[in-house]
């Protein structure tokens, strides 16, 4: 195994982008390591290592942002089970490892619908937020697990994170509600319905959340 990491980090230095990995750090994706490595080149590198649970385990546990992607690309979805999410979602660092796993790994669970449901009702804001960029990711690749979702008492709970002052927060319970509402003319009058206030607010972003909801759904037909 340690074999196998020495080698990865061979071919992660022999990528490296150094201007890639200082725009990072000057849009605030800070990781102790980052080679720059992007994502398309981290998904050939993937294919070369076995998907084997205690690697990526490894991997998940290092300080670096290569490694920690290419962990949600190598763990075993049959063996990565619901405490082992509650675990991983706690030790999401940031907004790139966020949207990675719940891509990579997340998305794909058996139980993926209830990870929603019980991350969309906690306390943390981070957890919240991943809860919706998790259901986001559902209803992009139309999974049927995102049936398993209650979509009313979801979109009450991200139209009242709109108002938060975590920025991220706000990103992805806005990103998710645009995805929502696409999927039927109901539910996209009830979202806009839910923030008809932000219309005519003083608050700058909160218009601006409006306009763009209200973009999305104007004249969109159902699917």
């Amino acid at each position: 195994m340690h074999e196998t990491i020495q080698q990865i980090r061979a071919d992660l230095r022999r990528s490296m982008n150094g201007v890639a990995s200082k725009s990072m750090r000057e849009k605030g994706l800070n990781y102790k390591l980052n080679f720059g490595v992007d994502i398309p080149r981290l998904r050939e590198f993937a294919k070369r290592y076995p998907v084997d649970a205690q690697l990526a385990e490894l991997l998940w546990k290092q300080e670096t942002r290569e490694l920690k992607i290419l962990a949600t690309m190598l763990y075993p979805v049959d063996e990565f089970g619901m405490d082992k999410a509650e675990k991983w979602v706690i030790e999401i660092i940031n907004q790139e490892i966020r949207e990675q796993v719940c891509m990579n790994l997340f998305q794909k669970l058996s139980f993926a619908g209830k990870l929603v449901q019980n991350w969309s009702k906690s306390a943390d804001e981070e957890i919240r937020t991943s809860g919706y960029w998790l259901f986001a990711r559902l209803l992009i690749i139309k999974s049927e697990l995102a049936d398993t979702v209650d979509r009313n008492e979801l979109s009450e709970k991200m139209i009242a994170d709109l108002s938060s002052d975590s920025y991220f927060l706000r990103l992805s319970a806005q990103n998710t509600l645009k995805f929502l509402g696409r999927t039927s003319k109901e539910l996209s009058q009830k979202i806009l319905a839910g923030i008809q206030d932000f219309q005519t607010s003083d608050n700058a972003v909160k218009n601006e959340i409006y306009e763009s909801l209200n973009f999305e759904f104007t004249d969109f037909p159902d699917p």
